[in-house]
């Protein structure tokens, strides 16, 4: 048999092992990249105030993850036994999953601890509500509750009251509590609030970095 440079080699033949091989390379570089993170924070290469975010993304990216393949034979027990099998050497980002949560909330002092904490909750809600809609959740029952929630964290920062953010996410939450439990949001609706989040987002992540404490304790 002649072997062609050209020709793709493929890892899988059926649609399962397409699922195992993507599922492996998900994983694999979620705590390649928590590992770098971990890294870059501690030679201040990354502030905290963008740190903490990007690694409640990866933490509970990791999270959704391992509930999908834990338990296939491919993977082993826990994340430890997973990097031993396919010798992956991250030892920070072995650490960071052990703990669950980012250096900032681990390390901080008894004053700071709510603010971290604060802060790592309320860029979770954020990152499930934008993911949401990206999964095209559409419905009142289905994007209400995890709004709710979201706005809950927000207004626990003093500075919110004076965010442009606030004002739009208070006028979705309204707008949805309106709607009857199966009424959808229409395409059009859908895109204007994911421009509408993500603008709030980021002005959080602004307010950060120019304060210590922003959060109302």
């Amino acid at each position: 048999m002649t072997l062609s440079l050209d020709e793709e080699v493929r890892l899988y033949t059926s649609n399962a092992e397409r699922e195992k091989y993507e599922s492996l390379a998900t994983l694999f570089g979620i705590i390649v990249a928590l590992d770098y993170l971990e890294r870059a924070y501690v030679r201040d290469a990354v502030p905290a105030s963008e740190y903490a975010p990007k690694c409640v993304q990866l933490l509970g990216r990791y999270k959704t993850m391992w509930a999908l393949v834990s338990g296939k034979d491919w993977v082993g027990g826990d994340v430890e036994q997973f990097m031993k099998r396919y010798r992956m050497d991250n030892q920070a980002a072995l650490q960071r999953l052990r703990v669950g949560v980012p250096a900032t909330v681990e390390h901080a002092s008894q004053n700071e601890v709510q603010t971290a904490k604060a802060v790592a909750e309320t860029t979770q809600s954020f990152i499930n509500f934008m993911d949401a809609i990206k999964l095209k959740y559409r419905a009142k029952d289905q994007l209400y509750p995890m709004l709710q929630e979201l706005m809950t964290g927000y207004a626990r920062f003093k500075a919110s009251k004076d965010w442009e953010g606030r004002g739009k996410m208070v006028s979705w939450l309204i707008h949805l509590n309106g709607m009857k439990a199966a009424d959808e949001l229409n395409e059009e609706q859908l895109r204007q609030l994911m421009f509408d989040v993500e603008h709030a987002y980021a002005e959080f992540f602004r307010s950060l970095g120019g304060s210590k404490d922003g959060s109302g304790g």
